[in-house]
């Protein structure tokens, strides 16, 4: 049975692009093998310098997972730094990997290039990530097209060290999502820095400003539209079931009497996303009342990855006369 593995940024609310881009894969890939899936308090480090702020996104994607269906029994979901093992096999990585490598990072050059001065943890981040990985025994890494060069660092990171000491670390394979890409409500990636985003468990009211932020023309519903390249048809595509999609895709071709107006396709996104998202959104709310049993899934969750991760560490701590 495969292992799949992925860590989850606490970035704070997560919005469809977080959805279509990895928790709904995340979930399905759970029926399919082992999933192992950590919040990456950790590396949030390099960018969260508030420790209540830290706490709480970090407790907004454990109940966001779980409220959309994650089945702790199933699925190994921890807090990253609840597992310190994985740290101690990063050392050991750091001590076979090359400056060059680092240097190649693409998010350690984005900073550079910005003027930005990158702190070491930045510029030390593919190794803890590659630490991550290779500390589970993943056999693969679903990732955005962005992540890709982590999982190819991971790998070269593995081999050096077997290279150096022997046949140690299982070699990762990177897994692409689905929908890599989601567009917010200004047609750029949706993203919470852009501003563009819109919560998954938004209702009511804000709900419908959100999504009346979709831009729209001044053509009227009669006038033939090509839904090729209208973002209110992408999102729609998204979250509509394909029949469906189909259905409303010709009467916008076509035009007409029968041509669906701006104010129809928004409210048909609205009711969509009440259909996906409501019975989560209350479960939300119910588990941000009791934090106890959040607190119990990830603490059961780091004993299971604890001792994953113990295995992998004693093996490469023997084969390089560690202990």
């Amino acid at each position: 049975m495969k292992r799949f593995l992925s860590g989850i940024q606490p970035s704070g609310l997560p919005h469809l692009g977080n959805w279509f881009g990895a928790m709904a894969m995340h979930l399905e890939l759970a029926r399919e093998g082992e999933a192992y899936w950590f919040i990456a308090d950790l590396h949030a480090l390099t960018t969260v310098k508030d420790a209540a702020k830290l706490r709480e996104m970090t407790r907004e994607v454990a109940v966001s997972y779980l409220a959309m269906g994650l089945d702790p029994e199933r699925t190994c979901f921890w807090r990253q730094s609840d597992v310190p093992e994985v740290t101690e096999v990063a050392w050991l990585l750091g001590t076979v990997s090359g400056m060059g490598l680092l240097e190649r990072g693409h998010s350690y050059k984005d900073k550079v290039a910005q003027g930005l001065t990158p702190s070491v943890g930045l510029f030390y981040y593919p190794v803890l990530m590659a630490a991550d990985i290779i500390c589970f025994d993943a056999d693969e890494v679903p990732v955005g097209k962005d992540q890709i060069q982590h999982v190819e660092f991971a790998q070269d990171m593995a081999g050096a060290f077997d290279a150096v000491y022997g046949p140690t670390f299982k070699r990762p394979e990177w897994r692409l999502s689905k929908t890599p890409k989601v567009s917010g409500l200004d047609g750029q990636k949706m993203s919470k820095s852009y501003g563009n985003a819109l919560w998954i468990f938004e209702e009511g009211k804000a709900l419908t400003k959100g999504i009346g932020r979709l831009p729209t023309d001044s053509r009227a519903p009669s006038e033939p539209k090509d839904p090729d390249g209208m973002l209110i048809f992408e999102w729609l595509k998204l979250l509509i079931p394909a029949d469906e999609y189909e259905a409303l895709a010709t009467r916008a071709r076509e035009g007409g009497d029968k041509g669906p107006g701006y104010g129809e396709l928004k409210k048909r996104i609205a009711c969509a996303m009440d259909e996906l998202f409501g019975a989560g959104r209350e479960e939300r709310k119910k588990l941000l009342a009791h934090p106890e049993h959040v607190e119990r899934v990830l603490a059961s969750g780091a004993e299971r990855a604890r001792s994953a991760a113990r295995a992998v560490r004693d093996r490469a701590y023997k084969a390089c006369g560690l202990r």
